[in-house]
């Protein structure tokens, strides 16, 4: 007998079984190491019925932390089905086993004791599906045997995390619950939040390349699809709603309020939404074109005027600063260089911030000309290797070496340098003390972005005290979260972020 069916298929196979009286219990899960754990549960889980149905989570929506599954969607159906306690099982396209309960209308629907508490469920999917398979007449079951942990035999036997990452977490769980850090994230949502900085819209032209232009040296593409994402500041403010509920976003928009609607539209009710328009200046638009197989980039093309503001623009900006900033726990600026803040409005954010998080980005249009020396007594800072070293004009030199002595001069109490897939470094200027971290990522599907989904957390988590190694953690998931997409598609997600940090501290 085939045991392994698409979902259509088997809902008729039920139907039909159902109507001659026997009864369908369901188990769904990722299932991603087989253990004896599972194997019992299904058992426990047959005993209830008379056919066992096992959904698993497709590749796609799994979520437990990076690089997982360590077992892909194929092997793992595979695995299933030479278990002879299991009837059918089916890969679930879905995040949740919701369409699953839908289609399938099980009469028992089994879930590990774990899940007995709804409350521990970080997603609170369990309560979505127990009222899906109550309104399909079916029953809740939780089975009682011993709970063991795919992730934890996965963490302890699989190359998941490097050395280096797993000495830094085991440091984490002496000191740390996930209970415990869970409740800590919650408590940001406390926490008032100014966003400062360039809103930047980005376009993604996704082409087909033709070839070389028949006359002239010239690649042409082909458009085949474009889409549009809220970049710059816009985008911090997007990851930090995630975890705060009252934002205000202080930015700037062309003189003619391109794209203002789409801004608002793309922006959570929860962000305050304040604004200067800039004389003579576009709202800043970036262009990328990509080749649609590789998602690799071919061209960038910026619509932009980077002057500095005009006096009156600047003194109304600077009313704003004055304003706003007191009315708030935590300042972050995101600084791309193209003419809001002017050093006198530096000054303004430095003296007047209760805490400050700053990333002062270096990118085409502002190389040899930005530089974050304007900034002083910055709580925390976040710059990748190339700014550092472009910053202080030193190509080759020792990279700590570098950070204590940007740190010196600036005043910063603590600063984050990324590398990469190299991972990033931690320095307390206080303490003299770093902290390194592997890059959770192996591989990017786009880095743009990166940095400002690090910053966005790390600047939470040590306005609230967290523990270096915990926050470069939390941090360091942001940041692999967001290189999985293109560009600033999707805002970092905390219930991602959440299970990520308790499979790794199992």
């Amino acid at each position: 007998m085939k045991k392994i069916l698409q979902i259509k298929a088997l809902e008729k196979i039920v139907s039909k079984s159902k109507a001659k009286g026997k009864k369908v219990v369901l188990c769904h899960g990722v299932f991603d190491l087989l253990h004896i754990g599972h194997i019992n549960h299904f058992h426990e889980a047959k005993d209830h019925g008379d056919i066992l149905v096992v959904t698993v989570t497709s590749d796609q929506y799994v979520n437990k932390g990076p690089n997982r599954p360590a077992f892909n969607e194929e092997d793992r159906l595979k695995a299933l089905a030479e278990l002879d306690v299991v009837d059918y099982v089916v890969l679930n396209k879905s995040p949740t086993a919701v369409s699953a309960i839908k289609g399938l209308k099980p009469n028992i629907y089994c879930k590990g004791p774990d899940y007995k508490l709804h409350k521990n469920d970080i997603s609170g999917e369990i309560i979505n599906e127990i009222n899906t398979l109550k309104k399909n007449g079916g029953k809740i079951v939780y089975t009682k045997g011993i709970t063991f942990s795919s992730s934890n035999l996965i963490n302890r036997f699989n190359q998941i995390c490097s050395p280096e990452q797993k000495i830094a977490i085991n440091k984490i769980k002496k000191k740390y619950s996930f209970l415990k850090i869970r409740e800590l994230i919650e408590n940001f949502k406390k926490l008032k939040i100014l966003i400062i900085g360039e809103t930047i819209i980005d376009q993604y032209f996704f082409c087909d390349a033709l070839g070389k232009s028949g006359k002239e040296p010239v690649l042409v593409l082909r458009d085949l699809k474009t889409e549009q994402y809220l970049g710059g500041a816009g985008a911090i403010s997007r990851h930090v709603s995630q975890f705060c509920d009252k934002i205000t976003l202080l930015s700037m928009v062309g003189e003619k309020g391109e794209f203002l609607n789409e801004i608002k539209k793309n922006l959570p009710k929860k962000i305050n939404f304040d604004y200067i328009k800039k004389k003579n200046s576009p709202t800043i638009l970036k262009k990328r074109f990509l080749d649609i197989i590789t998602n690799n980039k071919v061209l960038g093309v910026y619509k932009i005027n980077d002057d500095v503001l005009e006096k009156s623009e600047e003194k109304l900006f600077n009313d704003k600063l004055r304003k706003l900033i007191p009315k708030h726990d935590l300042t972050i600026v995101s600084d791309y260089g193209h003419g809001l803040i002017s050093k006198k409005s530096s000054e303004i954010i430095c003296k007047n911030s209760k805490y400050l998080a700053l990333n002062a980005q270096i990118n085409a249009a502002n190389v040899g000309y930005h530089s974050m020396r304007k900034y002083k007594n910055v709580d925390c800072m976040i710059i990748n290797e190339k700014e550092i070293r472009h910053e202080l004009r030193d190509k080759n030199g020792n990279i700590k070496l570098l950070m204590k002595r940007l740190a010196n001069s600036q005043k910063v109490k603590n600063m984050i340098v990324t590398k990469g897939i190299d991972g990033s470094i931690f320095y307390n200027r206080k303490n003299n003390k770093f902290d390194l971290a592997d890059a959770f990522a192996k591989k990017a599907v786009d880095k743009i972005g990166a940095g400002d989904s690090m910053l966005s957390v790390v600047a939470l988590c040590l306005k609230f005290k967290f523990d270096e190694k915990l926050a470069l953690l939390i941090g360091s998931l942001a940041a692999a979260d967001s290189v999985e997409t293109i560009g600033n598609k999707e805002a970092i997600n905390k219930i991602k972020i959440l299970k990520s940090i308790e499979h790794l501290l199992k």
